[in-house]
């Protein structure tokens, strides 16, 4: 694959902007992170389709990729030529958090792209008292907003496939975390790890961090695996669970290699309309939070 320049707002993004009307916007931002420690279950498909669903909804979005191959940059059509400051440098502290934002195509979704040297982080700070907060430090300041300033109402943290120091530092920086699980085997067994780590982080880091909600991806209705394993995570986590499943849609998994979110790509698509259903949902999750 070719690489692209970085893009600029066109058609078939302004398309989704908006498709329905703007919702009243959480002060200061929401920080999701959205972790699994394993690999292939759809964390950066979800980062870059579910920011997409929410700018589209209206929301002022920012995803900080920190997984070090970048997947979420390129698919949001990042050339890596442009990426000259990333979330790498704002963790070893050489830049702030919005020196390192870029635009995207997708009107009121930025990201902060990550580059494969943060794969080296840990060698570097990871003898820093502040090791595990340097997210947090970092995102504070969009606390704080300025009238020249986009104020973002959330902010996505695209996790590694693993759980180091990245992952740490996102869970310390997280209000909460989503959860991306595949409809496959062994989905519980993983599951069951990552609960183990934010209860870690919750007794050290981070007190108030909680689970936002699972998502389950790649469902195929004509597996009755996929339907098993949507049975007992809902009777393992309950309410938990989102209700919106993302279905296996070969549109979702073209739509990064042309560096676009499938709602860019193919609006239509049923991939598309279950991360608009997603992020609705998760919207009024978080005015029934608030109200609670």
């Amino acid at each position: 694959m070719t690489e692209t320049s970085t893009p600029s707002p066109s058609e078939d993004s302004a398309q989704i902007a908006p498709l329905i009307p703007k919702v009243a916007e959480p002060k200061p931002p929401r920080v999701l992170a959205i972790a699994n420690q394993k690999g292939g279950v759809g964390k950066t498909t979800t980062a870059i389709n579910l920011g997409t669903a929410l700018a589209a909804i209206g929301e002022q979005v920012l995803i900080v990729d920190l997984d070090p191959q970048g997947n979420a940059s390129t698919g949001l059509g990042i050339d890596r030529r442009s990426r000259r400051c990333s979330t790498y440098d704002v963790l070893i502290g050489t830049a702030g958090l919005r020196g390192a934002i870029l635009e995207t195509a997708v009107p009121r979704l930025h990201i902060a792209p990550s580059t494969l040297d943060l794969s080296g982080l840990e060698l570097e700070i990871g003898q820093a008292r502040d090791r595990a907060f340097r997210l947090r430090s970092a995102i504070t300041p969009l606390n704080i907003g300025k009238p020249d300033r986009m104020d973002y109402s959330y902010v996505l943290v695209d996790c590694p496939p693993s759980l180091n120091l990245l992952t740490v530092n996102a869970m310390a920086a997280a209000h909460a975390i989503l959860v991306p699980l595949q409809c496959e085997f062994f989905a519980l067994e993983g599951l069951s790890q990552l609960l183990r780590t934010v209860e870690q982080v919750k007794s050290t880091l981070n007190p108030n961090l909680t689970i936002h909600g699972i998502v389950l991806t790649m469902y195929d209705s004509r597996n009755k695996l996929s339907g098993q394993v949507v049975a007992d995570v809902r009777e393992f986590m309950g309410a938990k669970v989102y209700d919106t499943m993302i279905p296996r849609n070969v549109r979702v998994s073209e739509a990064p290699s042309y560096g676009k979110p499938v709602l860019v790509y193919d609006l239509k698509c049923v991939g598309s309309e279950a991360y608009l259903r997603l992020a609705t949902e998760i919207i009024q999750r978080e005015k029934e939070l608030r109200a609670g």
